[in-house]
């Protein structure tokens, strides 16, 4: 089970606590990334937002490309895993700006590509917002660009969407960036078994990460002829010495108040995107479903429960927690050995692998 965390563009995670002392500022998102590092994080999340969804849109936020070169410039393991949305950007200078990210980080930047839902944002920036179905079409031709301007010079592209001729990006990155995505309806489970090598969601519980895991493998199987490389999930993760202290926690920061400045871009979410399931009003506390999981509890009971998830083909956690320069500690501490212990190396991905290879195919 590799470790990820959120990095904290918006200063914080939390829609109904307003001051959780994580500053949007480049000063304390680098002492995030130094000590993440030191603790053996695998991987950082970069989101990608022009306007703070947790804590209202006139709340400052972190532009996800200027600090994820930053962060490449201060760490030297972690995987710098940078969102981008195709609706804000050119894909030939998307490659250039790439190719030279690879570089300063040694090959350690892959891409989570995302299609947009916030269609208020994508008015105010400017953005691409196509129809749902369509936006897989649109970041489809966007990864294929990328590969070919990575592979080929010049590349040529005519699609519906990316129309170009003769363009040439020097230098190439010496390794491909991995490209990670996610997606719930029909449309975009097939269109990122199509195009991507590793698979995110939002928080689920096991069988709900255990279907969608032997989904999108089977998928990926039958258009790319093997499993994802990666399944991700977000999970907000709440480690205490008693489950009492753990649960008192979690009801400190559910306390929903409908008026709190996050509401509108959670309203405007769950209009916009297709969800295989409902978003409780619990669950908007955080976002991107990451309690649903409910990894609450004592370090024991929270890495059994992580065992259970590694069972069901999830390989990777991609956790938000509050205050994070604290949290990091508690959780590399207290809970990371315990999940290493009790999940085998690859035993995630070996089960993934079983589940697409079933003759329940899609």
């Amino acid at each position: 089970m590799k470790f990820g965390y959120w990095t904290p563009v918006y200063g914080g995670f939390l829609r109904n606590v307003q001051d959780e002392g994580m500053p949007a500022t480049w000063e304390y998102i680098k002492r995030i990334s130094r000590q993440a590092d030191a603790a053996g994080f695998d991987l950082t999340l970069v989101p990608e937002l022009y306007l703070n969804d947790r804590k209202g849109i006139e709340a400052p936020s972190l532009e996800a490309w200027s600090l994820a070169t930053a962060i490449a410039a201060v760490t030297e393991n972690l995987e710098i895993l940078t969102a981008i949305r195709p609706g804000y950007h050119n894909p030939q200078v998307t490659a250039k700006k790439l190719s030279t990210l690879a570089d300063i980080s040694g090959d350690r930047f892959s891409l989570n590509v995302v299609a947009a839902w916030w269609q208020d944002e994508a008015t105010q920036f400017g953005g691409v917002f196509p129809s749902h179905d369509d936006r897989y079409v649109h970041c489809t031709e966007f990864v294929n660009a990328l590969r070919g301007l990575w592979t080929q010079t010049p590349y040529s592209q005519h699609g519906e969407y990316f129309d170009f001729e003769g363009t040439i990006v020097e230098p190439k990155p010496q390794v491909l960036p991995k490209i990670y995505a996610g997606g719930e309806s029909e449309g975009g489970r097939e269109a990122i078994a199509g195009f991507a090598d590793s698979y995110v969601t939002h928080g689920g519980t096991v069988e709900e990460i255990r279907e969608k895991a032997s989904d999108v493998n089977a998928r990926r199987v039958r258009l790319q002829g093997a499993p994802f490389e990666t399944i991700g999930m977000s999970a907000y993760i709440i480690v205490r010495d008693t489950e009492a202290e753990a649960q008192a926690e979690l009801e400190r920061i559910t306390t929903v108040d409908p008026n709190s400045p996050g509401y509108a871009s959670f309203e405007q979410f769950v209009q916009h995107s297709k969800l295989d399931v409902e978003v409780s009003k619990r669950e908007y506390s955080v976002g991107t479903r990451a309690l649903r999981p409910n990894l609450v509890g004592t370090p024991e009971q929270v890495a059994e429960q992580i065992r259970d998830y590694a069972d069901a083909g999830l390989n990777l956690l991609l956790i938000q927690a509050s205050p994070l320069d604290e949290e990091i500690d508690r959780i590399a501490e207290q809970l990371m050995p315990l999940v290493k212990e009790a999940v085998p190396e690859g035993a995630a991905s070996e089960a993934g692998a079983a589940e697409a290879a079933a003759p329940a195919l899609v």
